[in-house]
């Protein structure tokens, strides 16, 4: 059994497809990543998979339970940590935790154990007993990761873990998430529009734009494209006639060569410059990035994402409390 399974997903709203059939599989035990502009369907396809929105169309199922007709046995198997703040900065760290525990029912001696892992897990124990006002952007977001642990899901939603956070700290987040990935067995799904992050934490990456995957693989594989060299020489037009077998591109007094063999077009490139006495000036061999796979595949770059998802928490902490009227 997948941890998800979606079937020709879909969402609309009204006129707009925010979602168009979608199709995806994940392992258990997998992270795996959403990455794509503002817009792209990512956080819409969170949203039906946590029963936050009700699909229009297709199914979905979240350690095998059906969002849409078992949505209680869904949100009590997963954990969820969204864009925006949502934890209480006059509880301290503990108090935070011990109020979501009860949340989810946990008996006191559970809840007292299960704190002190999730707070070891993720580096707070020595500040466990300091209000939130004290902490900094990437101590609470550790918190809520804890948080969302605290009740032993299988599968840990993380909407753009690291929005907003300094290089340094989403570094730090990344080696937190690897951790709880490691340690906790637990199956991570994230939405991100940084190509770095999805990069170094996705056993697979699904690309989407406009609510369509557009790719999925993993980091290296969807890498794999054609690299380029980059030539430059102070006689480039005789450079340019002498590499016509090789398809070159003019491009800002360059010479750019796409190749699938890119040590083997290097050294025809030396050969060819040696033998016509053509002096070079630069030559580099540059591999495909996220980004540029990005690029190809959608025809535009990644715009900044905006936070916007606490009401969405707070509709998920009714319908959590209203399970247990």
């Amino acid at each position: 059994m997948h941890a998800i399974e979606t079937h020709q997903l879909t969402k609309a709203f009204g006129a707009l497809t925010a979602v168009h059939p979608l199709d995806i599989h994940v392992k258990k035990g997998e992270v795996f990543g959403l990455l794509g502009p503002n817009g792209a369907g990512k956080t819409t396809t969170i949203s039906m998979l946590v029963t936050l929105l009700s699909p229009s169309g297709g199914t979905a199922k979240v350690n095998g339970f059906d969002v849409q007709t078992q949505p209680d046995l869904v949100r009590q198997s997963i954990g969820i940590v969204f864009q925006d703040e949502s934890i209480d900065d006059e509880l301290t760290a503990w108090e935070n935790l011990d109020m979501h525990g009860r949340l989810y029912g946990m008996p006191w001696e559970l809840r007292k154990k299960r704190i002190e892992e999730v707070l070891k897990l993720v580096g707070l124990q020595p500040r466990q007993d300091d209000v939130l006002k004290t902490y900094s952007g990437g101590m609470i977001r550790r918190l809520e990761i804890a948080r969302g642990l605290m009740h032993h899901p299988n599968v840990l939603f993380l909407d753009e873990p690291t929005l907003g956070l300094d290089p340094q700290t989403r570094r730090h987040i990344w080696t937190y998430i690897r951790k709880l990935n490691r340690d906790e067995g637990v199956t991570v799904i994230l939405t991100t529009h940084y190509m770095e992050e999805a990069d170094f934490l996705c056993d697979r990456i699904a690309i989407m734009d406009q609510g369509k995957i557009v790719a999925l693989d993993t980091p290296k594989k969807l890498k794999e494209r054609d690299a380029t060299l980059h030539v430059a020489s102070g006689k480039i037009d005789e450079l340019y006639q002498a590499l016509s077998a090789m398809n070159p591109v003019r491009q800002n007094g360059k010479i750019l060569i796409e190749t699938s063999q890119p040590q083997r077009s290097l050294k025809r490139v030396l050969s060819i410059a040696e033998k016509r006495k053509l002096a070079l000036t630069e030559i580099d061999v540059k591999k495909p990035t996220l980004e540029d796979i990005f690029v190809e595949l959608t025809g535009h770059s990644i715009r900044d994402e905006k936070a916007g998802t606490s009401d969405r928490f707070k509709a998920y902490n009714r319908a959590m409390t209203g399970r247990r009227k």
